[in-house]
């Protein structure tokens, strides 16, 4: 299971996809534990079984066990993260943006890695969940670490990319049932 082994489960009509996984994931110019931990947080982020099946071992074996359960723990609470502040933005009574969130998000205090990493992942995975708000948050928080937005950019299209992929082969998967 790999990088290899998945872009080889993408079908024909979706070359592209096969070919920019191949460039976003093995040309990116992101430090490797940038680069593994966004791929697993959005392999997870993507729902998909199969991208998570074929992505997780290499992004395992590329990541010390702080920075895999770290990218672990950005999806999962990204995941409580973007529906709630995607929902308080997108409801038109904005006095719901005025009241106490009363989640807990102890994680994002103490990831485990650097700070900036987690930032990073997190990041990504609101660009797949579509949360503006978020996007915001942590790509100012990362802007201020001097993370340039080339770095910022590779992430979304790591995002992108593995979205896609997930989206694709899961179609694949039930119209080959």
């Amino acid at each position: 299971m790999s990088l290899d082994s998945l872009k080889s489960r993408v079908p024909d009509y979706a070359k592209d996809l096969k070919l920019n996984l191949g460039s976003v994931i093995g040309n990116s110019d992101l430090p490797a534990q940038q680069l593994w931990g966004t791929v697993l947080a959005t392999a997870i982020a993507s729902r998909s079984p199969i991208v998570l099946r074929e992505l997780e071992p290499e992004a395992k074996a590329n990541l010390s066990p702080e920075a895999y359960t770290a990218a672990k723990a950005a999806a999962a609470v990204m995941a409580m993260n973007n529906v709630f502040y995607r929902t308080r933005h997108l409801l038109s009574d904005h006095e719901y943006g005025t009241l106490r969130a009363g989640l807990r998000m102890n994680v994002i205090g103490n990831p485990g890695v650097e700070k900036v990493d987690f930032e990073l992942w997190s990041f990504a995975v609101s660009a797949i969940n579509g949360c503006g708000m978020c996007l915001d948050s942590h790509e100012q928080v990362l802007r201020k670490a001097g993370v340039e937005r080339e770095a910022i950019q590779e992430a979304f299209k790591i995002a992108s990319v593995v979205q896609a992929v997930g989206v694709t082969l899961d179609a694949e998967a039930v119209l080959s049932e």
